[in-house]
């Protein structure tokens, strides 16, 4: 029942999901960590960091290593987790796949037109609103900690987000090199 589930929650993750990975991953966390309880918070933010890490898309990522997560921590085994991933994985794709087949021809011949100038438009913001969320959304204390439970950890996270920032916004530091920077300054500072 679980793949079922798996499979609906991933096909209207894809179907609703504009901005790209990580305008999904709002969405994403939403229904794996808070509705269905499948992950912790802790799984999910795992999930993000390797989904970051490793080639292709951040969305697509997660919702492989979501789909094995959530079907391992059911209690099945390899294989059925495996059989998971790639269930939330074609599921996330689906609705995409279908969309641009059915409108491709359909915006190449209307693109230009107002009304279709105007839905972009008012899709940019939500976007940007959806990466936001995003973001604040993996804001949680077991990212940063607290000041009061293990104050090193809290200001070494925070100066690590406030160093990745920077670096990526002002300095344009490669985003892969900021990850690795990161990845040392942890392992020097927090272990």
């Amino acid at each position: 029942m679980i793949f079922f589930y798996l499979f609906i929650t991933f096909f209207q993750i894809g179907l609703f999901g504009f901005g790209g990975g990580y305008g999904m991953l709002s969405l994403i966390q939403g229904e794996v960590v808070h509705h269905h309880g499948w992950l912790t918070t802790g799984e999910f933010t795992d999930i993000v960091a390797i989904s970051q890490m490793t080639p292709g898309p951040i969305g697509i990522n997660s919702a492989t290593y979501c789909g094995y997560t959530a079907v391992h921590n059911e209690g099945y085994g390899y294989f059925m987790s495996i059989l998971g991933s790639a269930t939330a994985t074609f599921a996330l794709v689906l609705p995409s796949l279908i969309l641009m087949i059915l409108i491709a021809k359909l915006f190449l011949k209307y693109m230009n037109t107002p009304s279709v100038q105007n839905v972009f438009s008012g899709l940019r913001p939500a976007v940007v609103g959806l990466l936001g969320a995003a973001t604040l959304l993996l804001m949680t204390s077991e990212n940063f900690n607290t000041p009061d439970i293990n104050p090193w950890q809290f200001w070494i996270s925070c100066f690590l987000f406030a160093a990745t920032f920077v670096g990526t916004w002002f300095f344009k530091i490669n985003p892969i090199r900021m990850i690795c920077f990161c990845a040392a300054a942890g392992l020097v500072l927090l272990y």
